[in-house]
């Protein structure tokens, strides 16, 4: 573990174009590992994070360790996202524009335990309640078999800690992601949301 002090900081929309290809590198880097497990494509992703820069209403919370970005939490309006990830919530008579959308976060594992994770979720559920107009936050998880061989050892997956956050798993709100997996290739990944009511109390 690294005995320096990470920073945080907020950016929204465009400011987010020069930290794009860091954004890249990362997410690559941390989804190869389980329970993701994702080859990585350096232009998709640089193009995925891209729409959230085109989105004035997106946020992007980046930790630094120094000029180095180690980690980064991203977030959007359910609206602006691509159909599939609103889909689940317009089968449940829930207005999508009411739901602010978390996207992933990314952090080096030297880093974990340090309540970064923390900062990443009170920052973006900070901002949706600036932003006004949001009754639900929520995010999608990768479903994994328990028995999966791919498992690590030992390994605790986030559910102790979403569930601290106050989110919930929400069983009947599914989605398919594609992406291309290590040693199998391009396969559809189950996705699970998880949801929580947006406190509009500072």
């Amino acid at each position: 573990m690294t005995d320096s002090v990470p920073s945080v900081r907020v950016v929204s929309g465009e400011a987010l174009i020069p930290h794009l290809d860091d954004v890249a590198r990362l997410r690559m880097r941390v989804f190869r590992d389980w329970p993701y497990l994702y080859t990585g494509d350096p232009a998709y992703e640089r193009d995925y994070m891209a729409a959230y820069a085109r989105s004035p209403r997106s946020v992007c919370v980046l930790a630094f360790d120094g000029d180095r970005v180690i980690g980064a939490s991203t977030g959007v309006p359910l609206s602006d996202e691509d159909p599939g990830f609103q889909s689940p919530f317009a089968h449940q008579d829930l207005a999508v524009e009411r739901v602010f959308y978390f996207g992933e976060s990314v952090l080096l594992p030297e880093y974990r335990g340090r309540g970064i994770g923390h900062a990443f979720f009170d920052a973006r559920e900070a901002h949706a309640r600036a932003l006004g107009g949001f009754d639900l936050t929520a995010f999608a998880a990768v479903d994994r078999a328990d028995d999966d061989p791919r498992r690590p050892a030992g390994h605790r997956d986030n559910t102790a800690f979403w569930c601290k956050r106050g989110y919930v798993r929400q069983p009947g709100m599914h989605m398919l992601l594609r992406w291309d997996e290590v040693d199998v290739g391009d396969v559809l990944h189950p996705m699970t949301f998880w949801t929580r009511p947006l406190d509009t109390a500072e």
